[in-house]
């Protein structure tokens, strides 16, 4: 990859973990005053809303082969549904800290996926600095005072079930991501996630007789700024963002950027929500950073060294 795409591509992953890192407080927001699975149909129909959009205004037309479809449904499968549903159903039964130590095995759970089936092969310094930035999310979380003993095992299953969801899309959208254009795959992405959701939400209305409160949560202005970022930045950008920067870089280095957003989480947590920082969210914050640098520094040093015995042989 050249300079400028490989400067995009990062500067597309560091603003899709920003993006992601502020995403929790506005879920939160919005699940305080509408059901969780309202707010995924909601979040979903407005992300549906924008890449449809995003397609007018690029004058490109949607046109894809029954087989193009069906390549993509095992990617959509994946992300956004099974891993909204089973992170959503897992924090019923776990808390968010400890749904964060779970979801720090995602790196982990990549460099497996994407060594076995994408042969991207990491060298062991690689594997030593995702350990070091799994080891900085866990920090946080453990020093802070957490008790795996009084989480619930199926929530940690499910959480544990998102994090691998979260892998092997990933995975797949790495190999499917250099042969279809990234706005159609976001936008195909965003109907399956549209229409699940919503078919889920109303139905769980229609059984009760109240499908006239689907729509009463945007009578809140709170939820309404909450679920257009959701929607539009949270769910649509972060698509295209993460399947641009699955198109240019390895499935492996990129997933461990999403430990950066928990960092984010923290600092969003902060400055909007008047939470206090300690001593080991600035301790977990430089490992979890440390971490991310010595990948991509170890991921370039691998590259460059192939390059040369290139030339050596040659």
């Amino acid at each position: 990859m050249n300079t400028p795409r490989k400067g995009r591509a990062y500067a597309a992953v560091l603003l899709y973990t920003l993006i992601i890192g502020f995403s929790f407080m506005f879920a939160k927001m919005a699940i305080t005053i509408a059901d969780p699975l309202d707010t995924l149909a909601h979040r979903f129909t407005i992300s549906l809303a924008a890449a449809s959009a995003a397609l007018l205004m690029t004058r490109r037309r949607f046109r894809w082969r029954k087989k193009e479809m069906l390549a993509v449904i095992p990617l959509a499968v994946f992300y956004p549904l099974l891993f909204f549903i089973l992170q959503t159903l897992g924090l019923v039964y776990t808390t968010s800290a400890e749904a964060g130590i779970i979801n720090a095995t995602v790196p982990i759970f990549t460099m497996l996926l994407a060594s076995l089936f994408l042969k991207e092969h990491s060298n062991a310094l690689q594997k030593s600095f995702t350990a070091i930035s799994v080891a900085g999310v866990i920090l946080i979380f453990v020093l802070k005072g957490v008790s795996l003993a009084s989480s619930s095992t199926l929530g940690i299953i499910l959480i544990l079930l998102s994090a691998l969801s979260t892998s092997v899309y990933t995975v797949m959208a790495r190999r499917l991501t250099q042969k279809q254009s990234v706005l159609d795959i976001t936008f195909m992405m965003s109907l399956l996630g549209f229409v699940t959701f919503n078919v889920i939400s109303v139905s769980r209305h229609a059984a009760v007789g109240n499908v006239s409160q689907y729509f009463a949560a945007f009578s809140h202005p709170t939820f309404v700024w909450s679920v257009l970022y959701l929607g539009v930045l949270a769910s649509l950008g972060t698509s295209l963002l993460a399947n641009y920067t699955l198109s240019q870089l390895e499935a492996s280095r990129m997933s461990i950027f999403n430990n950066l957003s928990t960092i984010i989480t923290i600092f969003a947590g902060v400055l909007f929500l008047q939470e206090q920082i300690a001593y080991y969210h600035i301790l977990g914050a430089v490992l979890v950073i440390t971490g991310v640098i010595g990948v991509s520094l170890a991921g370039h040093h691998k590259s460059r060294s192939a390059v040369i015995r290139s030339i050596q042989k040659n």
